[in-house]
């Protein structure tokens, strides 16, 4: 097992919701120093208005320095310039971020140092801190995000998976894109945290007062809504079924607009809700929605949302992605809205036995972070 190690972990938004690399650090700041570094220079921003208001966020963290927000594990948001094409900036930034990272480390270091970046482009900064091991944990295949420079992501990916002494990837589809740049590339898919999640199950939970109004059936989906998620899909189901509701749980980007699926009564925009609060709103669904449009990012994508739908127990439709596809038949597949409508109605009538909640809870609880850590614990 690791410990004794300081871990340099860079990665984005400690303060937005739960993902692997949040549930993974935690983990590893039970018996190691963890430094979070809020890295933020992967992409230029735009002049929207989510960007600009995370860019002031930013500059407020960078403000208050170095947080301790549990045990054994600090945040430290680096001032640096979001100009991953410049290479004035980039040069600017290896100064600015290994002496702000140094900084840090005089205080809290604890033992042997380490790195693991749960971003592509952060080489620069390696061989400055005397770490005994770098681990680059590829949760996504970042090039294919909007906004970033796809060429510059991919020159930088492979400068990192090349110095890297591991390369953990969570979907099939992202270890067969990084193992050519690094044979030492595994295959660890995404964790749960079950007993969170399977408090839907064990619990009473109270109704959240803003589902208390909407009726039943409600459809829930929850997580960031993004150019991948597919509203326009949900939005023509939701036409031709005025008695089935659709619950959206999460952020919004300013740049999509969502003006007709709110108009639309049976669509219901929450916004986002604290992760403690998610499992009683599992219990009070009736069916867990994963409505990713399928191109090149999401071909890559293993979501995290499909074991928490099911450790709560619920009945799940996705659209038809890799890693997705291989939980059937606990997770139903459907990829137009008329054999979405067709599968819903299905699942809502004869899909949520005892016997099948059980499945899908038995299921999970052999798939919890804890599991995968100590998966990875034997490749380090």
């Amino acid at each position: 097992m690791l410990t004794g190690k300081t871990i340099l972990c860079f990665a984005s938004g400690y303060d937005a919701p739960p993902t692997s690399k949040h549930h993974v650090m935690h983990l590893i700041a039970e018996q190691n120093i963890v430094l979070w570094i809020n890295y933020h220079a992967s992409r230029t921003p735009t002049t929207s208005s989510s960007d600009l208001q995370y860019m002031v966020k930013k500059l407020i963290e960078v403000i208050k320095g170095l947080k301790k927000p549990r045990k054994n594990l600090f945040v430290l948001t680096p001032l640096v310039i979001p100009l991953p094409s410049s290479a004035f900036a980039r040069k600017l930034n290896m100064f600015l971020l290994i002496s702000q990272i140094r900084l840090a480390l005089k205080k809290i270091k604890k033992g042997p140092v380490q790195v693991w970046s749960f971003t592509p482009d952060i080489a620069y900064a390696l061989g400055h801190f005397d770490e005994e091991k770098v681990v680059y944990y590829c949760v996504d295949d970042h090039a294919a995000f909007s906004g970033y420079d796809t060429a510059q992501v991919l020159k930088d990916e492979e400068n990192l998976c090349r110095k890297s002494d591991l390369v953990i990837t969570t979907s099939m589809v992202l270890q067969e894109k990084k193992k050519g740049w690094n044979p030492n590339t595994i295959l660890v898919t995404h964790g749960v945290d079950f007993h969170h999640f399977n408090h839907a199950v064990t619990q009473n939970l109270l109704c959240p007062q803003e589902l208390q109004n909407i009726p039943r059936p409600r459809l829930g989906f929850f997580g960031l809504i993004r150019d991948w998620v597919d509203v326009d899909l949900l939005w023509k189901i939701a036409q031709k079924r005025p008695d089935w509701h659709f619950v959206l749980i999460g952020d919004a980007d300013s740049s999509i607009d969502l003006g007709k699926y709110k108009a639309t009564t049976n669509m219901h925009f929450l916004g986002r809700k604290p992760y403690q609060a998610l499992p009683s709103f599992c219990r009070h669904l009736d069916l867990g929605l994963i409505p990713f449009k399928i191109n090149e990012l999401t071909h890559a994508v293993n979501p995290i949302k499909l074991r928490e739908y099911l450790s709560a127990g619920l009945p799940v439709v996705s659209t038809p992605m890799p890693e997705v596809k291989k939980y059937h038949p606990l997770v139903q597949i459907a990829d137009t809205p008329q054999t979405m409508e067709k599968t819903i109605s299905t699942l809502l009538n004869t899909g949520n036995s005892s016997e099948e909640r059980a499945a899908r809870v038995s299921a999970m609880s052999k798939e919890t972070w804890q599991a995968k850590l100590s998966l990875i614990n034997q490749f380090l």
